[in-house]
């Protein structure tokens, strides 16, 4: 364990942790985008910036990436920290004019307007769609394109990937909600944030017991595949297979 002080508040960590765990296990605000638990940290958007050291030392770095160290001494809302953040959403705001979250986060920290020009994009390339799909659930079937200025998250060749199972986990981790899930009666679609990228389409499985449709046909082959199971163990939705091992549970107590 390490002994630093976040705020003028003396806490003790784990050695191996980050100023950014440490502050929120001590409900500590530290606003971030591209950070999610699920996978390592990149510090790309570079909103969770804080001020550590003291007198002339003192520098910024960013939360999600940086080791704590006995006697580190972090403030999380400094005027230059705040500056800084301000700066970030005001180039957020220019290249994604149109996200809410990026409005509603820009009120929060004071920034009602950005002196830049809008570009009207959809993505701030935080990149959390791709670490969770190569990192989290495997396929890798998004990745970076382009480079520079032209940087963009996509298929390979702009194609719809036979490697993509439906899942929906980059919708579920895109701080920003530009990819999109639209599911209707057994049919799934995924929209990326690209103008070039085609819709992509995905069959979803039909529950024989409640008549839900619950995941597509590619994630249960995909997970049947490679936790080596019978697919014939993922035929009934979640809900439906709860009930069925509440009532094994049930009928076990009552012989015991």
């Amino acid at each position: 364990m390490v002994n630093l002080t976040i705020n003028g508040q003396k806490l003790r960590a784990r050695e191996d942790a980050t100023i950014l765990e440490v502050a929120r296990d001590n409900d500590i605000d530290i606003p971030t985008l591209c950070y999610h638990e699920a996978v390592a940290a990149s510090g790309a958007c570079r909103l969770c910036l804080v001020e550590i050291g003291a007198g002339d030392q003192k520098r910024l770095v960013a939360s999600c990436l940086y080791p704590v160290a006995e006697g580190l001494v972090v403030a999380t809302s400094s005027e230059r920290v705040l500056n800084s953040r301000r700066m970030i959403l005001k180039l957020l705001l220019a290249r994604c004019s149109d996200s809410e979250v990026l409005q509603d986060l820009a009120h929060q920290l004071g920034v009602k307007e950005t002196p830049f020009e809008p570009e009207h994009k959809q993505c701030i390339l935080c990149g959390r769609c791709v670490r969770v799909c190569q990192k989290a659930v495997g396929p890798a079937a998004i990745s970076w394109a382009e480079r520079g200025v032209d940087r963009k998250i996509a298929f390979p060749f702009y194609e719809t990937s036979d490697a993509c199972i439906g899942c929906g986990a980059c919708a579920y981790v895109c701080p920003i909600e530009t990819i999109k899930l639209e599911d209707s009666q057994d049919t799934r679609t995924l929209i990326m944030p690209n103008p070039r990228m085609p819709q992509a389409e995905f069959k979803l499985k039909k529950c024989p017991t409640c008549g839900s449709y619950w995941a597509t046909e590619r994630q249960l082959e995909y997970i049947a595949r490679n936790l080596d199971l019978a697919p014939e163990l993922l035929d009934s939705c979640l809900a439906c297979r709860e009930k069925v091992l509440l009532r094994s549970l049930s009928s076990i107590t009552k012989e015991v």
